[in-house]
Parts: structure tokens; C-alpha cells; sequence
């Protein structure tokens, strides 16, 4: 049976080679003192906190971007809106189509008042679906079917007049 031998602090100076083999183990051990490196849960810990980080700022950055599309398709539905109103004052009619605001009216009547289109291309929005123009008598109606690009959903914006 071994018996075990207490543990031998010896100070730095002092040589290992007056003591037994076991003991001269211990003091090499203790020689050691700091580590060196970091151990695997320092390193997993480090991690998952960059992990929940990344994900909180991943989740603003995603709903900025969302409040942005919106923003941009409305501006874009405003545009196009004062584009009719336009080609209502040019024309003296709203258009039957929203093609009408580039290409000119079908009307070969209407036709020869026309001088140059009011808009080079029809925009789209912002989550590149195209935008819906509705004729309803005297008004109109401009939509876009937002994040979904389903229209008549919640998620709709809708410029009218």
C-alpha cells in the first residue's frame, strides 16, 4: 500500500535534485503556477453570450429593415399618385391603366394631346411585386401588396384619391 506523502511547497530557488523522485514531481507541478489558454468553458461560455448578441441585434436590424420597405413603398405609391393626377390634368380624365402614364392614352382621340410620357418606367415595390391601379369611376386607387405581395391582405398599403 502506498502512503501518501503531504505536499512539499519548495521556493523556486532551491533545487530538486536533494529530493526523492515523487517529491521532485510535486515541486515541477507547483512550478507551473498560471495557466496558459483559456479551457473549453471560458470558450463556450464567450460564445453563447456573442451568440444571444448577434441574435438581439440581428432582430432590430430585421424590423429597421421592414419599417425602410414600407417607408420606401409608400413614397413610391405617393409618386405614382401625383404621375395620375398629372396625367389627369393633362388628359382631363384618369387613366384606364397605370401603362397609360408611359405609353400614353389608347384613346386615338386623347392620343394627339399626348406629348411625352410622364414616367420613363412603372415602379414596383420595395419587395419587388408590381403595383396595383384601380379605376373606380372618378377616384383610383394605387396598392401594393406589402411583405406577403398578396393583395387584399392586412399587410396592404394603399394610396387612393
Amino acid at each position: 500500500m502506498k502512503r501518501n506523502r503531504p505536499f512539499v511547497n519548495i521556493p523556486a530557488r532551491s533545487t530538486a535534485l536533494s529530493l526523492s523522485s515523487g517529491q521532485a514531481k510535486r515541486v515541477v507541478r507547483s512550478r507551473r503556477g498560471g495557466r496558459s489558454g483559456f479551457t473549453l468553458l471560458e470558450l463556450l461560455l464567450v460564445l453563447a453570450i456573442l451568440v444571444v448578441l448577434g441574435g438581439i441585434v440581428l432582430v432590430n436590424f430585421g424590423g429597421a429593415q421592414q419599417d425602410a420597405n414600407v417607408n420606401t413603398t409608400i413614397t413610391q405609391l405617393n409618386q405614382l399618385s401625383q404621375s395620375v393626377q398629372m396625367y389627369q390634368i393633362r388628359m382631363n380624365s384618369l387613366p384606364k391603366t397605370i401603362d397609360e402614364l408611359k405609353d400614353g392614352p389608347s384613346d386615338s382621340a386623347k392620343k394627339a394631346k399626348w406629348t411625352s410620357p410622364i414616367i420613363k418606367e412603372i415602379p414596383g415595390d420595395a419587395w419587388g411585386n408590381p403595383i396595383n391601379y384601380t379605376l373606380k369611376g372618378n377616384s383610383y386607387e394605387l396598392r401594393s401588396g406589402g411583405l406577403d405581395g398578396q393583395l387584399n391582405t392586412d399587410d396592404d398599403l394603399i394610396v387612393s384619391n
